[in-house]
Order: structure tokens, then C-alpha cells, then sequence
């Protein structure tokens, strides 16, 4: 039976705002990439390794948090509003517990930072940017429950508002704290790290005051119910989700991170070129990923309801049109790839560099809408686990493996073309398309159990 076309439309509606929002979240790491490329390639090279890590660290423990989007989902498909609140308050708890896992990690990041043999100056900017960053964690964590709380009922947009708000915030913010002004000084790199932390507070603070005083979240009884501690039975399902959720997110983030930590031993340039190549992959990313969010809320939903036959249906409809829209996308971004990098920097040796790069970030974006799009809807039907161990084998074994074989030709017999950061980009780009092909498999796999269930 074909998927409905009113789940495509449904699909798009909820995705859309989505997009947005994220593309304002993304649009931060490329205007600090913009603006430190203009201040020195030093800092480039230091925000390129700093972001790393940072988005390795941050990407892991949101993913855990992600783990409320299902559950409230289907709570709100089942009608059961007064347990959306109780779930919201345990994954305020939750943010707090990972921010001072996340806080220590980005305090004492030495061991990351010696794979990547950085020399002294550049690993002590690297430094300061990360500690600053441990700052602004908390509230990026806890932004992650409002966020998780709107999508799960289909009210992306107000989550998009203030993302977009944040992101003109930060924009002069960076100006100044990356060039000074005022009398304050230059502090290149470290600079993006204050103004993101100063947005990201904010954000909190406004998503805060809307859930307390919108009339609409009053059915939700999130607040009311007095200062009630963690609940350890609620943690433990949290996490039980929560941690292989958070651990697929951090094999596929790693992969790009020690990508970046290995190619950062060919040199400053080359890894600017990766830094440039990455970061507008990770902008690209955000269209499957935003309508992967929207089909899992969607499915969820319909979970919570009991109609597994529609769930079924909404998941085809958003894997059919994200994985259409990337590869539309693919092609314009490989026909106009010289125009891009000329946006990120103007220095012609590292747009040289960067430029076959994009070959890969252009060809791979069918392989990655279909995977980000088949886990989604996996995890709407609280399946993770094994999800998390094809991950780790593609990504890890065939990917960051085979990248370090082909691109330092380990084993001889490496074209060329191939040596460098080129050889990592192939490897990532064939894990992609083998963790797609399995998950797809899974997803039926389980679909059948569950409506034979």
C-alpha cells in the first residue's frame, strides 16, 4: 500500500520550521567559521579543531536528551497530557546530570586534543574556547527539553522563533568579542565561545518564560506540582532510550571529529579545507534531518495511538521525501561548489584544497537522508540499541578505518587522489551508504513484530 500523500504533507508542514530553526543553530558555526577565517588562519584552524570536540561532546549528551521526543510523542498521541508534564521535569533533571558530565570533558580535553599533536599555540587557544564553552553547556541542554517538549506535540515553531533570535544576537555578539571594540580586545577564536554562551542563556530564559506563562502547556501540569526531585525509575527509562540514542549521535559526530584530529597532522591549510568542506555538510545535513524529526514525531503519534498500519505510512512518506529533496540538493551544490567555498574564505589555497572535497559532501547526501530518516523512525518506536551497534561498525570500522587506510596509504596503492583528507571524505561517504542499506532492513524487520504484536 503506497504512503499517503496527506502524511507528506503533514511531514512538510511540521518539518519546515524545523528546518529553519536548525539552519539558525547550524548558521552559528558558519558565521564563526566566516568571521575567524578573517582574523587569522590560526584561528580557523583552532575553531575547526575546538568545534570538533566540542560538537563530539555536546552532540552525545543532546542525543541522550533527544529520548524525550518519543516518549512525549507518544504520550500526546495516547492523550495522556498530565504524564507529558512529569516527563518534562525528569528531563530537566536530566540536563543537569549531563552537564556536569559534559562540563569535566570540556575542561580536561588534553587526551582529544594529543591525538591531534596540535602545536602549543594552537592547542592553547583550543583550550580556552572549550572552557568557555562548559559555560554555556547547561543552557544548551536544557534548551534541548523545550525543544523536545514542542516537537513531540507538533508546536515547532516557537522553538524556531527563538533560534532565529539568537542567531542575530550572535552575530554582532561575535564581532565584537572576536575583533573587539568597546575596549575590549581581540580574542579571535575564545570570542565565539563567549557569545555563544551569552545566546544560549538567553534562549533558555525565553523558552522558560513561554512554557511557564503560555496558556496552551497548562494541560501538560508542568508546572504546579512543587519542587519534585529526580525520579530514579523515570532516569532509568530516560536513559535506557536516552544512551543509545546519545552513543549513535557520538560514533557519527566522532567519525567527522577524528576526521579533523587526523587530517589536523597534514597541516593548518588542509585541515581549513576540511573545516570548510565539514561545516557546509553539516548545513546541508539539516534539511534530512529536520524532516526525519517531523516523520518521527509523526510516527510516534500515531504509535501512541495504537495505529500501527498509519505509522507505518507517515515513516515512508518522510524517509520518500527527504531522501528526494537530497538528492536534488546534491546536484545544485556540486554545480555550484566554486561559488560556496568563496563564501567561507578567500584564501585561494584553501578553497584549492577544499574543492574535490565537495564531490563527496555533494554525492553522499542520498545515503545520509535515507539513514538519519530510517533512525528516526526507529527510535519513534523506541528501538536504539541496535541501531547504535550498525553505527559503530560502518562509521567506526568502515568509515574513520578505512578513511585512516586510504588517506595516509597505510597499505600502499592509494591513488593519489585519494591521499589526504580526500581518502578519509570517501571512506565516510561508503560507511554512510552501508548503515543506510542496514537500517532500512531493520525498520522492517521490526515494523512486521510489532504489527504481528
Amino acid at each position: 500500500m503506497p504512503a499517503s500523500p496527506s502524511f507528506t504533507s503533514r511531514v512538510a508542514h511540521l518539518a519546515w520550521p524545523i528546518l529553519i530553526g536548525q539552519l539558525a543553530v547550524i548558521a552559528n558555526g558558519v558565521v564563526d567559521t566566516m568571521m575567524t577565517a578573517r582574523h587569522s588562519a590560526t584561528d580557523l584552524a583552532a575553531l575547526g579543531l575546538g568545534a570538533s570536540v566540542y560538537v563530539s561532546i555536546f552532540v552525545g549528551l543532546s542525543g541522550v536528551m533527544q529520548a524525550l521526543s518519543p516518549i512525549i510523542g507518544q504520550l500526546f498521541g495516547a492523550r495522556k497530557f498530565e504524564k507529558i508534564g512529569s516527563e518534562v521535569r525528569q528531563g530537566v533533571w536530566l540536563a543537569i546530570f549531563l552537564s556536569v558530565v559534559g562540563s569535566v570533558l570540556l575542561l580536561f580535553p588534553d587526551f582529544l586534543l594529543g591525538i591531534a599533536d596540535a602545536p602549543p599555540a594552537l592547542g592553547d587557544k583550543v583550550r580556552e574556547y572549550l572552557a568557555l564553552l562548559a559555560l554555556a553547556l547547561p543552557a544548551t541542554l536544557g534548551f534541548r527539553v523545550y525543544a523536545s517538549l514542542n516537537t513531540a506535540i507538533g508546536r515547532p515553531r516557537m522553538v524556531m522563533a527563538i533560534q532565529l533570535c539568537a542567531l542575530l544576537l550572535k552575530i554582532p555578539l561575535n564581532a565584537l568579542f572576536i575583533f573587539g571594540g568597546l575596549g575590549l580586545p581581540a580574542l579571535g577564536t575564545p570570542g565565539c565561545a563567549i557569545a555563544t554562551g551569552i545566546t544560549a542563556w538567553l534562549a533558555l530564559l525565553a523558552g522558560w518564560l513561554i512554557v511557564r506563562r503560555g496558556a496552551s502547556y497548562r494541560q501538560f501540569a508542568i508546572f504546579g506540582r512543587g519542587l519534585a526531585g529526580p525520579s530514579w525509575p523515570a532516569q532509568a527509562a530516560l536513559l535506557k532510550l536516552g544512551v543509545p540514542m546519545g552513543l549513535s549521535y557520538l560514533i557519527e559526530v566522532t567519525a567527522f571529529t577524528f576526521m579533523a584530529l587526523f587530517i589536523a597532522r597534514l597541516g593548518s591549510e588542509t585541515l581549513a579545507a576540511h573545516q570548510v568542506t565539514a561545516n557546509f555538510g553539516t548545513v546541508l545535513y539539516m534539511l534530512p534531518l529536520s524532516i526525519a524529526s517531523a516523520t518521527g514525531t509523526l510516527v510516534a503519534q500515531e504509535i501512541g495511538a495504537g495505529r500501527l498500519q498509519a505509522a507505518r505510512h507517515a515513516g515512508d512518506a518522510g524517509v520518500k521525501l527527504g531522501t528526494a529533496l537530497a538528492v536534488a540538493v546534491g546536484a545544485i551544490v556540486w554545480l555550484a561548489r566554486e561559488q560556496i567555498i568563496g563564501l567561507y574564505t578567500p584564501d585561494a589555497s584553501v578553497a584549492a584544497a577544499a574543492m574535490p572535497l565537495f564531490f563527496f559532501i555533494a554525492f553522499y547526501q542520498l545515503f545520509d537522508s535515507v539513514q538519519v530518516g530510517t533512525a528516526f523512525v526507529l527510535r519513534a518506536y523506541k528501538v536504539a540499541t541496535v541501531p547504535t551497534l550498525m553505527y559503530a561498525v560502518a562509521l567506526w570500522g568502515f568509515g574513520l578505518g578505512g578513511g585512516y587506510l586510504l588517506g595516509f596509504d597505510v597499505l600502499g596503492g592509494t591513488p593519489d587522489m585519494l591521499h589526504g583528507a580526500a581518502g578519509f571524505w570517501l571512506g565516510n561517504s561508503v560507511s554512510l551508504a552501508l548503515v543506510a542499506v542496514a537500517l532500512v532492513w531493520y525498520l522492517r524487520r521490526v515494523q512486521r513484530l510489532r504489527e504481528r504484536e
